[in-house]
Protein backbone atom coordinates (compact mmCIF):
# COMPACT_ATOMS: atom_id res chain seq x y z
CA UNK A 1 0.00 0.00 0.00
CA UNK A 2 1.18 3.24 -0.89
CA UNK A 3 1.44 6.22 1.86
CA UNK A 4 -1.00 8.16 0.10
CA UNK A 5 -3.49 4.71 0.95
CA UNK A 6 -2.30 4.62 4.12
CA UNK A 7 -3.26 8.22 4.83
CA UNK A 8 -6.60 7.81 3.33
CA UNK A 9 -6.97 4.54 5.15
CA UNK A 10 -6.56 6.84 8.52
CA UNK A 11 -8.28 9.76 7.97
CA UNK A 12 -11.30 8.19 5.69
CA UNK A 13 -13.30 7.38 9.32
CA UNK A 14 -13.24 11.33 9.80
CA UNK A 15 -16.31 13.67 10.92
CA UNK A 16 -15.67 15.37 8.12
CA UNK A 17 -16.49 12.49 5.62
CA UNK A 18 -19.94 12.36 6.51
CA UNK A 19 -20.89 16.08 6.15
CA UNK A 20 -18.22 16.75 3.42
CA UNK A 21 -20.75 16.08 0.39
CA UNK A 22 -24.04 15.99 1.76
CA UNK A 23 -26.87 17.76 -0.04
CA UNK A 24 -27.20 21.33 1.00
CA UNK A 25 -30.13 22.89 2.14
CA UNK A 26 -31.29 26.07 0.67
CA UNK A 27 -29.79 29.39 2.83
CA UNK A 28 -29.92 33.31 2.47
CA UNK A 29 -27.07 34.54 0.54
CA UNK A 30 -23.34 35.80 1.64
CA UNK A 31 -22.68 37.93 -1.57
CA UNK A 32 -24.84 39.83 -3.97
CA UNK A 33 -24.27 39.82 -7.84
CA UNK A 34 -24.87 43.06 -10.07
CA UNK A 35 -24.61 43.06 -13.48
CA UNK A 36 -24.93 46.26 -15.16
CA UNK A 37 -24.99 45.38 -19.01
CA UNK A 38 -23.88 48.48 -20.61
CA UNK A 39 -20.30 48.80 -22.79
CA UNK A 40 -18.78 52.22 -24.77
CA UNK A 41 -17.94 49.06 -27.25
CA UNK A 42 -18.36 45.90 -27.94
CA UNK A 43 -15.25 43.44 -28.06
CA UNK A 44 -15.48 40.66 -30.23
CA UNK A 45 -14.33 37.81 -28.22
CA UNK A 46 -17.00 39.14 -25.52
CA UNK A 47 -20.00 36.30 -24.39
CA UNK A 48 -21.27 38.49 -21.53
CA UNK A 49 -24.36 40.22 -21.79
CA UNK A 50 -23.72 43.81 -23.25
CA UNK A 51 -25.56 46.26 -24.62
CA UNK A 52 -23.08 48.82 -26.16
CA UNK A 53 -23.34 52.35 -28.39
CA UNK A 54 -25.90 54.14 -28.27
CA UNK A 55 -27.50 52.21 -25.16
CA UNK A 56 -24.87 53.22 -23.36
CA UNK A 57 -24.37 57.09 -23.86
CA UNK A 58 -25.75 59.76 -26.14
CA UNK A 59 -29.48 61.07 -25.67
CA UNK A 60 -31.14 58.02 -26.29
CA UNK A 61 -28.84 55.65 -23.81
CA UNK A 62 -31.09 53.20 -21.43
CA UNK A 63 -29.12 53.68 -18.32
CA UNK A 64 -31.44 55.43 -16.17
CA UNK A 65 -34.54 53.40 -17.30
CA UNK A 66 -32.24 50.62 -16.21
CA UNK A 67 -31.36 51.82 -12.61
CA UNK A 68 -34.63 52.31 -12.22
CA UNK A 69 -35.50 48.85 -13.21
CA UNK A 70 -32.51 47.61 -11.35
CA UNK A 71 -33.86 49.40 -8.01
CA UNK A 72 -37.02 47.50 -8.48
CA UNK A 73 -35.72 44.09 -8.81
CA UNK A 74 -33.30 44.54 -5.83
CA UNK A 75 -36.47 45.30 -3.77
CA UNK A 76 -38.39 42.74 -5.21
CA UNK A 77 -35.28 39.98 -4.20
CA UNK A 78 -35.23 41.13 -0.74
CA UNK A 79 -39.30 40.49 -0.04
CA UNK A 80 -38.50 37.51 -1.30
CA UNK A 81 -35.67 36.79 0.76
CA UNK A 82 -37.73 38.67 3.85
CA UNK A 83 -40.05 35.76 3.29
CA UNK A 84 -38.26 32.85 3.10
CA UNK A 85 -35.29 34.01 5.75
CA UNK A 86 -36.78 36.72 7.22
CA UNK A 87 -35.04 40.29 7.47
CA UNK A 88 -32.03 41.60 8.28
CA UNK A 89 -30.91 41.67 11.12
CA UNK A 90 -32.63 38.20 11.25
CA UNK A 91 -31.38 37.07 8.11
CA UNK A 92 -27.50 37.69 8.11
CA UNK A 93 -25.88 40.31 6.32
CA UNK A 94 -23.88 40.24 3.04
CA UNK A 95 -20.18 39.73 3.01
CA UNK A 96 -19.89 40.85 -0.46
CA UNK A 97 -21.46 43.40 -3.52
CA UNK A 98 -20.05 43.00 -6.97
CA UNK A 99 -21.14 45.13 -9.20
CA UNK A 100 -20.04 43.60 -12.61
CA UNK A 101 -20.24 43.93 -16.52
CA UNK A 102 -20.73 45.19 -18.56
CA UNK A 103 -18.63 48.67 -17.31
CA UNK A 104 -20.35 49.46 -14.23
CA UNK A 105 -17.90 52.69 -13.82
CA UNK A 106 -20.32 54.13 -16.81
CA UNK A 107 -23.06 54.32 -14.60
CA UNK A 108 -23.28 58.19 -12.98
CA UNK A 109 -22.10 58.14 -9.33
CA UNK A 110 -25.34 58.80 -7.38
CA UNK A 111 -26.72 55.44 -9.23
CA UNK A 112 -23.92 53.59 -8.23
CA UNK A 113 -23.95 55.11 -4.55
CA UNK A 114 -27.91 54.54 -4.61
CA UNK A 115 -27.69 51.06 -5.32
CA UNK A 116 -24.96 50.50 -3.00
CA UNK A 117 -27.19 52.19 -0.13
CA UNK A 118 -29.90 50.31 -1.36
CA UNK A 119 -28.30 47.12 -0.92
CA UNK A 120 -27.57 48.01 2.73
CA UNK A 121 -30.84 49.08 3.66
CA UNK A 122 -32.34 45.87 1.99
CA UNK A 123 -29.82 42.65 2.51
CA UNK A 124 -27.37 44.68 4.98
CA UNK A 125 -24.09 44.46 4.61
CA UNK A 126 -21.23 43.67 7.17
CA UNK A 127 -18.81 46.08 8.42
CA UNK A 128 -15.93 45.28 6.70
CA UNK A 129 -17.71 44.11 3.42
CA UNK A 130 -15.50 44.02 0.32
CA UNK A 131 -17.76 45.85 -2.47
CA UNK A 132 -16.03 45.51 -5.94
CA UNK A 133 -16.66 47.33 -9.47
CA UNK A 134 -15.34 46.23 -12.33
CA UNK A 135 -13.99 49.42 -14.35
CA UNK A 136 -12.28 49.64 -18.62
CA UNK A 137 -9.13 51.53 -18.14
CA UNK A 138 -9.58 54.24 -20.18
CA UNK A 139 -9.76 57.81 -19.10
CA UNK A 140 -13.72 58.12 -20.30
CA UNK A 141 -14.85 54.94 -18.72
CA UNK A 142 -12.69 54.31 -15.60
CA UNK A 143 -15.19 56.41 -13.18
CA UNK A 144 -13.87 58.55 -10.44
CA UNK A 145 -11.87 56.50 -8.12
CA UNK A 146 -12.06 59.16 -5.43
CA UNK A 147 -16.04 59.15 -5.76
CA UNK A 148 -16.47 55.57 -6.06
CA UNK A 149 -14.42 55.24 -2.77
CA UNK A 150 -16.88 57.95 -1.10
CA UNK A 151 -19.93 55.78 -2.88
CA UNK A 152 -18.48 52.63 -0.60
CA UNK A 153 -16.37 50.75 -2.98
CA UNK A 154 -13.39 49.39 -1.46
CA UNK A 155 -12.25 46.97 -4.61
CA UNK A 156 -11.51 48.14 -8.18
CA UNK A 157 -11.42 45.71 -10.79
CA UNK A 158 -10.07 47.02 -14.13
CA UNK A 159 -10.18 45.00 -17.24
CA UNK A 160 -6.65 45.32 -18.52
CA UNK A 161 -6.42 42.38 -21.06
CA UNK A 162 -3.28 42.74 -22.22
CA UNK A 163 -0.32 45.77 -21.83
CA UNK A 164 0.63 44.76 -25.18
CA UNK A 165 -0.37 47.79 -27.51
CA UNK A 166 -0.77 45.29 -30.96
CA UNK A 167 -2.60 42.81 -28.45
CA UNK A 168 -4.78 45.90 -27.21
CA UNK A 169 -5.83 46.60 -30.97
CA UNK A 170 -6.15 42.74 -31.63
CA UNK A 171 -8.77 41.90 -29.04
CA UNK A 172 -10.87 45.59 -29.82
CA UNK A 173 -9.79 46.91 -26.64
CA UNK A 174 -10.50 50.96 -26.67
CA UNK A 175 -7.40 51.74 -24.10
CA UNK A 176 -4.31 52.15 -24.09
CA UNK A 177 -1.58 50.64 -22.02
CA UNK A 178 -0.32 53.70 -20.47
CA UNK A 179 -4.61 53.83 -19.50
CA UNK A 180 -3.92 50.77 -16.92
CA UNK A 181 -1.02 52.70 -15.26
CA UNK A 182 -3.26 56.11 -15.02
CA UNK A 183 -6.00 54.03 -13.78
CA UNK A 184 -4.51 52.24 -10.63
CA UNK A 185 -2.87 55.26 -9.74
CA UNK A 186 -5.70 57.05 -9.65
CA UNK A 187 -7.52 54.11 -7.51
CA UNK A 188 -4.54 54.08 -5.31
CA UNK A 189 -4.38 58.02 -4.85
CA UNK A 190 -8.04 57.67 -4.07
CA UNK A 191 -6.99 55.12 -1.07
CA UNK A 192 -9.13 52.16 -2.26
CA UNK A 193 -8.48 49.40 -0.35
CA UNK A 194 -8.09 46.95 -3.05
CA UNK A 195 -7.04 47.09 -7.03
CA UNK A 196 -7.54 44.26 -9.65
CA UNK A 197 -6.25 43.60 -13.01
CA UNK A 198 -7.52 41.57 -15.59
CA UNK A 199 -5.63 39.81 -18.01
CA UNK A 200 -5.77 37.38 -21.12
CA UNK A 201 -3.08 34.70 -22.65
CA UNK A 202 -3.83 32.82 -25.19
CA UNK A 203 -4.47 35.93 -27.32
CA UNK A 204 -4.48 35.29 -31.27
CA UNK A 205 -0.92 35.67 -32.98
CA UNK A 206 0.40 36.16 -29.39
CA UNK A 207 3.85 35.23 -27.75
CA UNK A 208 5.23 34.07 -24.61
CA UNK A 209 8.04 37.39 -25.14
CA UNK A 210 5.05 39.11 -25.48
CA UNK A 211 2.74 37.88 -22.49
CA UNK A 212 5.96 37.70 -20.25
CA UNK A 213 6.18 41.50 -21.06
CA UNK A 214 2.40 42.42 -20.33
CA UNK A 215 2.95 39.97 -16.65
CA UNK A 216 6.30 42.35 -15.69
CA UNK A 217 4.41 45.48 -16.76
CA UNK A 218 1.34 44.46 -14.47
CA UNK A 219 3.35 43.33 -11.64
CA UNK A 220 5.24 46.67 -11.98
CA UNK A 221 2.17 48.50 -11.09
CA UNK A 222 1.91 46.96 -8.06
CA UNK A 223 -1.50 45.15 -7.97
CA UNK A 224 -3.08 43.32 -4.87
CA UNK A 225 -5.11 41.28 -7.11
CA UNK A 226 -4.40 39.35 -10.96
CA UNK A 227 -6.79 37.35 -12.88
CA UNK A 228 -5.14 35.95 -15.67
CA UNK A 229 -7.98 33.86 -18.25
CA UNK A 230 -6.74 31.82 -21.22
CA UNK A 231 -8.86 33.63 -23.72
CA UNK A 232 -12.26 31.18 -25.33
CA UNK A 233 -14.03 31.84 -28.16
CA UNK A 234 -17.11 29.90 -27.75
CA UNK A 235 -20.45 29.76 -29.49
CA UNK A 236 -23.27 30.21 -26.91
CA UNK A 237 -25.80 30.13 -30.17
CA UNK A 238 -24.53 26.14 -30.76
CA UNK A 239 -24.85 25.92 -26.92
CA UNK A 240 -28.39 27.05 -26.55
CA UNK A 241 -28.01 29.60 -24.24
CA UNK A 242 -29.43 32.50 -26.53
CA UNK A 243 -33.34 31.70 -26.40
CA UNK A 244 -36.11 33.67 -25.10
CA UNK A 245 -35.23 32.56 -21.77
CA UNK A 246 -31.57 32.23 -22.27
CA UNK A 247 -28.72 34.26 -20.17
CA UNK A 248 -26.72 34.71 -23.23
CA UNK A 249 -27.41 37.58 -26.22
CA UNK A 250 -27.14 36.23 -29.86
CA UNK A 251 -23.58 36.27 -30.95
CA UNK A 252 -22.96 39.08 -33.88
CA UNK A 253 -21.74 38.19 -37.32
CA UNK A 254 -18.78 40.50 -37.25
CA UNK A 255 -18.08 38.71 -33.66
CA UNK A 256 -18.60 35.44 -35.34
CA UNK A 257 -16.27 36.16 -37.95
CA UNK A 258 -13.53 37.20 -35.63
CA UNK A 259 -13.56 33.95 -33.40
CA UNK A 260 -13.54 31.59 -36.49
CA UNK A 261 -10.33 33.80 -37.44
CA UNK A 262 -9.08 33.66 -34.14
CA UNK A 263 -9.31 30.34 -33.00
CA UNK A 264 -6.81 29.59 -35.84
CA UNK A 265 -4.21 31.70 -34.29
CA UNK A 266 -4.36 30.14 -30.94
CA UNK A 267 -2.48 27.66 -29.89
CA UNK A 268 -2.40 25.02 -26.60
CA UNK A 269 1.12 24.32 -26.28
CA UNK A 270 1.60 27.87 -26.28
CA UNK A 271 -1.15 28.69 -23.70
CA UNK A 272 0.40 26.12 -21.19
CA UNK A 273 3.69 27.72 -21.55
CA UNK A 274 2.40 31.18 -21.23
CA UNK A 275 -0.02 29.77 -17.94
CA UNK A 276 2.96 28.19 -16.68
CA UNK A 277 5.13 30.63 -16.57
CA UNK A 278 2.81 33.08 -14.74
CA UNK A 279 2.44 30.36 -12.13
CA UNK A 280 6.04 30.30 -11.03
CA UNK A 281 6.87 34.04 -12.15
CA UNK A 282 4.34 34.88 -9.23
CA UNK A 283 5.21 31.92 -6.94
CA UNK A 284 8.58 33.52 -6.55
CA UNK A 285 7.18 37.54 -5.85
CA UNK A 286 4.70 35.78 -3.43
CA UNK A 287 1.90 35.32 -5.21
CA UNK A 288 -1.08 33.31 -3.56
CA UNK A 289 -2.46 31.53 -6.77
CA UNK A 290 -5.69 30.92 -4.64
CA UNK A 291 -7.75 29.53 -7.54
CA UNK A 292 -6.76 28.29 -10.99
CA UNK A 293 -6.73 31.89 -12.89
CA UNK A 294 -6.59 33.79 -9.77
CA UNK A 295 -3.79 35.34 -7.29
CA UNK A 296 -3.96 37.42 -4.91
CA UNK A 297 -1.38 39.45 -2.50
CA UNK A 298 -1.80 38.06 1.66
CA UNK A 299 -5.64 39.21 2.24
CA UNK A 300 -6.56 40.35 -1.05
CA UNK A 301 -8.18 37.14 -2.06
CA UNK A 302 -11.32 37.87 -3.83
CA UNK A 303 -14.11 37.04 -1.14
CA UNK A 304 -17.03 37.38 -3.41
CA UNK A 305 -15.45 34.81 -5.80
CA UNK A 306 -14.43 32.99 -3.24
CA UNK A 307 -18.59 32.11 -2.26
CA UNK A 308 -18.97 30.70 -5.74
CA UNK A 309 -16.08 28.29 -5.27
CA UNK A 310 -17.00 27.51 -2.02
CA UNK A 311 -20.51 27.09 -3.75
CA UNK A 312 -22.31 29.20 -0.80
CA UNK A 313 -25.73 30.93 -1.87
CA UNK A 314 -25.34 34.07 -3.66
CA UNK A 315 -28.42 36.50 -4.88
CA UNK A 316 -28.40 38.23 -8.16
CA UNK A 317 -30.04 41.01 -10.02
CA UNK A 318 -29.79 42.21 -13.95
CA UNK A 319 -30.19 40.90 -17.22
CA UNK A 320 -28.46 37.22 -17.49
CA UNK A 321 -27.42 37.13 -13.86
CA UNK A 322 -27.35 33.99 -11.82
CA UNK A 323 -27.98 33.26 -8.07
CA UNK A 324 -28.06 30.23 -6.18
CA UNK A 325 -29.49 29.17 -2.84
CA UNK A 326 -28.12 26.23 -2.57
CA UNK A 327 -30.00 23.89 -3.47
CA UNK A 328 -31.63 25.89 -6.70
CA UNK A 329 -29.63 27.93 -9.46
CA UNK A 330 -31.28 30.75 -10.93
CA UNK A 331 -31.01 32.76 -13.77
CA UNK A 332 -32.76 36.11 -15.57
CA UNK A 333 -32.79 36.60 -18.76
CA UNK A 334 -30.37 38.01 -20.97
CA UNK A 335 -32.60 40.34 -23.21
CA UNK A 336 -32.86 44.09 -21.60
CA UNK A 337 -36.30 44.93 -23.09
CA UNK A 338 -37.85 41.78 -20.99
CA UNK A 339 -36.62 42.29 -17.90
CA UNK A 340 -37.31 46.39 -18.65
CA UNK A 341 -40.94 45.56 -19.23
CA UNK A 342 -41.31 43.54 -16.05
CA UNK A 343 -39.89 45.40 -13.72
CA UNK A 344 -41.31 48.62 -15.06
CA UNK A 345 -44.65 47.78 -16.75
CA UNK A 346 -46.52 50.96 -18.29
CA UNK A 347 -49.78 49.49 -15.98
CA UNK A 348 -49.86 46.94 -13.02
CA UNK A 349 -47.53 45.81 -10.44
CA UNK A 350 -43.89 45.04 -11.55
CA UNK A 351 -43.69 41.80 -11.42
CA UNK A 352 -39.64 39.37 -11.46
CA UNK A 353 -38.51 39.27 -14.95
CA UNK A 354 -38.16 36.37 -17.29
CA UNK A 355 -35.49 33.65 -16.91
CA UNK A 356 -35.09 30.01 -15.61
CA UNK A 357 -33.88 27.61 -12.98
CA UNK A 358 -32.74 24.55 -12.18
CA UNK A 359 -32.92 22.22 -9.36
CA UNK A 360 -29.26 21.02 -7.95
CA UNK A 361 -29.89 16.87 -7.10
CA UNK A 362 -27.39 15.40 -5.16
CA UNK A 363 -25.06 13.74 -7.56
CA UNK A 364 -24.49 17.13 -8.90
CA UNK A 365 -24.10 18.78 -6.25
CA UNK A 366 -21.19 15.94 -4.77
CA UNK A 367 -19.56 17.07 -8.61
CA UNK A 368 -20.04 20.59 -8.58
CA UNK A 369 -18.32 20.73 -4.55
CA UNK A 370 -15.47 18.90 -5.89
CA UNK A 371 -14.76 20.56 -9.54
CA UNK A 372 -15.19 24.03 -7.38
CA UNK A 373 -12.91 22.59 -4.80
CA UNK A 374 -10.11 21.61 -6.93
CA UNK A 375 -10.09 24.88 -8.85
CA UNK A 376 -8.54 26.34 -5.63
CA UNK A 377 -5.69 25.84 -4.01
CA UNK A 378 -7.13 24.42 -0.53
CA UNK A 379 -8.57 21.73 -3.06
CA UNK A 380 -10.85 19.00 -0.59
CA UNK A 381 -10.49 16.90 2.00
CA UNK A 382 -8.68 13.23 1.35
CA UNK A 383 -11.96 11.15 2.38
CA UNK A 384 -13.86 12.77 -0.65
CA UNK A 385 -11.24 10.64 -2.93
CA UNK A 386 -12.65 7.29 -1.92
CA UNK A 387 -16.20 8.79 -2.28
CA UNK A 388 -18.14 9.43 -5.57
CA UNK A 389 -17.10 11.18 -8.11
CA UNK A 390 -14.06 11.47 -7.36
CA UNK A 391 -13.21 8.20 -6.29
CA UNK A 392 -13.30 6.79 -10.01
CA UNK A 393 -10.30 8.93 -11.22
CA UNK A 394 -8.51 9.91 -8.47
CA UNK A 395 -6.54 6.94 -9.00
CA UNK A 396 -5.44 7.71 -12.64
CA UNK A 397 -5.07 11.82 -11.68
CA UNK A 398 -2.62 10.93 -9.34
CA UNK A 399 -0.26 8.72 -11.51
CA UNK A 400 -0.58 11.44 -14.41
CA UNK A 401 0.47 13.82 -12.32
CA UNK A 402 -2.96 15.80 -12.39
CA UNK A 403 -3.45 15.45 -8.12
CA UNK A 404 -1.39 15.29 -5.29
CA UNK A 405 -1.96 14.96 -1.55
CA UNK A 406 -0.85 17.79 0.62
CA UNK A 407 0.98 17.15 4.01
CA UNK A 408 -2.41 18.28 5.41
CA UNK A 409 -4.53 15.71 3.51
CA UNK A 410 -6.02 18.07 0.61
CA UNK A 411 -6.80 16.30 -2.53
CA UNK A 412 -5.39 19.25 -4.60
CA UNK A 413 -4.33 19.84 -8.38
CA UNK A 414 -0.87 20.21 -9.52
CA UNK A 415 0.88 22.93 -11.72
CA UNK A 416 0.25 20.18 -14.83
CA UNK A 417 -3.13 19.68 -13.06
CA UNK A 418 -4.09 22.90 -13.33
CA UNK A 419 -2.94 23.47 -17.35
CA UNK A 420 -5.01 20.20 -18.03
CA UNK A 421 -8.19 20.57 -15.47
CA UNK A 422 -10.99 20.77 -18.13
CA UNK A 423 -9.70 16.48 -18.76
CA UNK A 424 -10.29 16.16 -14.82
CA UNK A 425 -13.25 18.26 -14.59
CA UNK A 426 -14.92 16.31 -17.58
CA UNK A 427 -13.75 13.10 -16.20
CA UNK A 428 -16.28 14.44 -12.64
CA UNK A 429 -19.55 15.18 -14.12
Amino acid sequence: MTATAHRMDAVVTDARRAEAFAPAEAAPPVALYVHVPFCVSLCPYCDFVVYAGSAARGPRNRVPAFVSALETELHLRADALDERFGPPPQRPALASLYLGGGTPSLLPIDAIASIVGLVKERYGVVDDAEVTLEANPGPEERGDAGALRAAGVTRLSFGAQSLDPAELRRLGRRHRAEDVAEAVAGAREAAVPSVSLDLLYDVPDGTLASWIATLDAALDLAPDHLSLYALTLDDPDAEGLTGVTGDHLPTTRGARRWRDTSRAAQDDDRAAAQYHHAFHRLAADGWRPYEISNWARPGHESRHNMAYWERRPYEAVGPGAHAFDGSVRRWNAAALDGWVEALSPRAGAPCLPPGGSESIDAATAASERVILGLRTDGGVPLPAASEPPLAGVFGWALAAELLEVTADDRVVLTVRGRLLSNEVFAALV
